[in-house]
C-alpha cells in the first residue's frame, strides 16, 4: 500500500518548514493590505480584484462561499485537516502585484510566479518544497475557413489544502469544470489532485477532438489532391501541418509530467488511475498527430510530384503545338521571300501542291503528337 503521506494531504502549514529550514507560517493573509484591496476590483465580488475569476473553500466535497481569498482560507482551516478541505482561487491573466499577493498568501517560488505571470510556457511539472507547478497548453480549433487550432495555458500552483490556477487566453474557461466538480463530491473530495485531474483530462479532451477535426480536414485534403480535377492545395497541407505541430507542442511534453505524478506518488492511490488514464489518452492523441503528420507529409510529396507532371504535360503540349505552326509558317516564309528565280512560282500546281503539303505534314504531326500523348 501507498504511504497517506503524498503531496496533496491536508497538512497545517503552521508545522511545516519553509525553504530555508525555518518554520513555516501559518496560511494566512497579511493584515497590512488584505488580499483585494485594489484599485481593481471586481463589480460582482467587491472582495476581489479583477483578474480573479472565482474562489470559494471546498470541505468534504462541499463548496463553501467567501468574500475573498482571506475568508476562505479562514474556512478551509477553521476544517482542519483530514476535512478534505482546499482553497481554489481562479485568476484569468492577473497582474504581477495581483499574483504577487497570492504568492504571499500561499508561499509561492517567485520563479514559478514569474513563469505564470508571463505566459508561453512549455507544458511541464516542477515541485518547490511542497507545492507543485504545472503547465497545460488549451488548444481551441477554428474550423472556419481559417483552419487555425488557438493556444492558451493553465498554470497552477498546487498545495496540499490549495490551489491557484491562472489561465492565459480567452478560450478553455474552467467556470464549467468547477461546476462539474461541484456536482461530484466524490471526486472533489480529492481535493486539489481532483482538480488537477479534471483540468487536464479536460485538455486532453480537447486534443482529442482537434486530432479528429484534423483528420477530416487531411482526409478533405487527400481527396482534393487525387481528385481528377487540378487544384493547388499546398497551401492548405502547410496550413495544417502547422496546426499539426501547434497540436505535438501541446502533447508530447506533457505525457512525462502525468507520468511523474504517478511514479512519484504525487497523488493519493485513488487518483493515480485517473492520471494513467489521461497519460494513456495523450499517448493516443501522440501517436495520431504523428501518423497524421507523415500522412500530410505523403500527400505533399505526391502534389509535388503532380504538379511537376502537370507542368511537364503543359511543356509537351507547347511543343507539340509549336512545331505544328512551325510548319506553314516555314514554308510561307520560304516563298515570301520574292525571289525571281525560284522554280516553283511558274509551276501550274504548285500552289495546290504546296498547301497540300502544308496539310498532310500537319495532319502527320498531330497523329503522332496525338498517340505520344502530347495533345
Amino acid at each position: 500500500m501507498r504511504s497517506g503521506n503524498t503531496l496533496f494531504t491536508t497538512l497545517n502549514r503552521s508545522a511545516r518548514l519553509d525553504r530555508a529550514g525555518r518554520p513555516a507560517r501559518p496560511l494566512r493573509v497579511s493584515a497590512a493590505r488584505p488580499l483585494g484591496a485594489d484599485p481593481r476590483l471586481r463589480g460582482d465580488r467587491p472582495g476581489l480584484p479583477a483578474s480573479v475569476i472565482d474562489c470559494a473553500a471546498y470541505v468534504g466535497g462541499r463548496r463553501l462561499d467567501a468574500a475573498d481569498v482571506a475568508e476562505a482560507v479562514r474556512l478551509v482551516r477553521a476544517a482542519g485537516a483530514g476535512a478534505g478541505a482546499f482553497v481554489w482561487v481562479g485568476l484569468h491573466e492577473p497582474h504581477a502585484d495581483e499574483l504577487a499577493e497570492l504568492a504571499t498568501v500561499f508561499d509561492l517560488h517567485k520563479l514559478a510566479v514569474e513563469d505564470a505571470v508571463h505566459a508561453h510556457q512549455r507544458p511541464k511539472l516542477e515541485r518547490y518544497d511542497d507545492t507543485l507547478f504545472s503547465v497545460v497548453k488549451t488548444l481551441r480549433y477554428r474550423s472556419d475557413s481559417s483552419e487555425v487550432v488557438e493556444s492558451g495555458e493553465i498554470m497552477a500552483f498546487i498545495g496540499p489544502d490549495f490551489i491557484v490556477t491562472v489561465r492565459h487566453g480567452e478560450h478553455f474557461s474552467l467556470r464549467p469544470i468547477r461546476r462539474a466538480l461541484e456536482a461530484d463530491a466524490e471526486l472533489l473530495a480529492q481535493g486539489p489532485a481532483g482538480v488537477l485531474h479534471a483540468i487536464a483530462d479536460r485538455a486532453v479532451d480537447d486534443y482529442l477532438s482537434i486530432a479528429d477535426a484534423l483528420q477530416e480536414a487531411l482526409d478533405e485534403v487527400e481527396s482534393s489532391v487525387f481528385a481528377p480535377e487540378r487544384s493547388n492545395d499546398v497551401e492548405r497541407i502547410y496550413q495544417l501541418k502547422r496546426e499539426l505541430i501547434e497540436l505535438k507542442r501541446a502533447v508530447a511534453p506533457l505525457i512525462q509530467p502525468m507520468r511523474d505524478i504517478v511514479e512519484r506518488e504525487l497523488v493519493p492511490e485513488e487518483m493515480s488511475e485517473y492520471f494513467r488514464d489521461v497519460e494513456d489518452h495523450l499517448t493516443r492523441v501522440k501517436e495520431h498527430v504523428e501518423a497524421c503528420d507523415e500522412l500530410l507529409t505523403s500527400i505533399l510529396q505526391a502534389h509535388l510530384a503532380q504538379v511537376t507532371a502537370a507542368e511537364s504535360q503543359d511543356q509537351r503540349r507547347m511543343t507539340a503545338w509549336v512545331g505544328l505552326f512551325a510548319v506553314p509558317t516555314a514554308i510561307a516564309g520560304i516563298y515570301g521571300m520574292n525571289f525571281d528565280h525560284m522554280p516553283e512560282l511558274n509551276f501550274r500546281y504548285g500552289y495546290p501542291l504546296t498547301v497540300l503539303a502544308i496539310v498532310g505534314v500537319c495532319v502527320f504531326m498531330w497523329w503522332r503528337f496525338r498517340r505520344n500523348g502530347w495533345i
